[in-house]
């Protein structure tokens, strides 16, 4: 019975966490897009958070505010964006340069939010991880290959690192048991190459072993803004990455989730605690804003690329041929969710 219980708590746990962070996310992404669309004169005739049947709804200053059952998405209804329209205040109707900042709002609330949970994050931590050598372990292997305490870690392979985490991230993406890095050491920048690391093996691919440790610091105002900055690019930099690893093969592809694999990872951070739970929602935040603007139809990225068409030749793209390139990039994307989504329940079943 003590099971039971123990069960369904962490269920509702996993299920109220998971309402939260898509919640959250979804609201910011499209508030973006209500925002500047009403201080650009756009006619809003929806707005809603959620998907499927309307649990309750107001109409105030011509536009529709509800709340729908299912918490996987939602939407910014405005006049004349998916279909013609001669009404005032229709989409179409705006300066490009106005339908060009609607369109890229919502990504950039996700990243502003990202931010701001990163601030959170950042002043939860006892000290700020540096880049800084503290020590070494016993033995170490990167010490012998010439690392030193109080070298600055600044790159790795050639790719800069603006925080600790950084650092790791590179070390992961690094199979050959050894790496370039580049350090400040006594104010001058210093190229190691081929530190040698020891290596383990984890789901068939080598991993480094990190045998030193880095230095903390004390937390100010400037410093906790700055490394909540540095973590947003960190992890904005992290999600292009990933992609382009997806992209090229470096990662298979049923390494893919999607919703049923962030729930899972939602449930995983709930577990370990609010900080967790944060730094979860910051990277899906970030990963929405930044995947929301890649050129692909169906997203905003793919509307901006439309709307910047039409700004360079002055002429907007037919209405038609919009709305069926739209409809082939919808039919993709959900193809790729259904994909993912089988990963996902694949992996929890092996």
């Amino acid at each position: 019975m003590a099971s039971f219980f123990s069960s369904a708590g962490s269920f509702l746990i996993t299920v109220l966490a998971s309402v939260f962070v898509f919640g959250i996310v979804i609201f910011i992404h499209e508030l973006g897009h209500f925002l500047t669309a009403k201080f650009s004169g756009i006619q809003v005739n929806e707005f809603a958070l959620g998907m499927g049947p309307t649990l309750f709804s107001f109409t105030r200053g011509g536009t529709k505010y509800g709340l729908r059952l299912f918490p996987i998405g939602g939407f910014v209804s405005m006049e004349g964006e998916d279909e013609e329209s001669e009404e005032a205040g229709s989409f179409t109707k705006a300066p490009v340069g106005n339908r060009i900042l609607v369109t890229v709002a919502g990504a950039v609330m996700n990243l502003l939010l990202g931010f701001v949970v990163l601030v959170c994050v950042v002043c939860s931590q006892q000290l700020i991880s540096t880049r800084t050598v503290a020590e070494f372990y016993e033995g170490s292997s990167t010490q012998q290959s010439g690392l030193q305490v109080g070298d600055t870690i600044v790159a790795v392979n050639g790719r800069r690192c603006f925080i600790a985490n950084d650092i790791i991230y590179e070390f992961a993406r690094t199979q050959q048991g050894q790496a370039d890095l580049t350090v400040l050491r006594d104010g001058k920048r210093v190229q190691l190459d081929n530190v040698v690391f020891d290596t383990y093996e984890e789901n068939g691919v080598n991993q480094l072993v990190i045998d030193f440790k880095v230095l903390g610091e004390k937390k100010t105002v400037g410093s906790v803004l700055k490394e909540a900055g540095n973590w947003t690019l960190s992890l904005g930099r992290m999600v292009v990455l990933s992609l382009t690893d997806l992209i090229t093969g470096r990662i298979a592809v049923n390494n893919l989730s999607g919703p049923v694999g962030i729930v899972s990872a939602i449930s995983e951070a709930s577990s370990l605690g609010l900080s967790s739970l944060l730094m979860l929602l910051a990277l899906i935040t970030i990963n929405l804003g930044i995947f929301n603007l890649l050129p692909i139809p169906a997203l905003d990225g793919g509307r901006l690329v439309f709307l910047i068409i039409e700004a360079i030749r002055r002429k907007p793209i037919s209405q038609k041929y919009e709305i069926a390139i739209n409809a082939a990039g919808f039919i993709l994307l959900i193809g790729l969710m259904i994909f993912a989504t089988f990963n996902d329940i694949t992996k929890l079943i092996v």
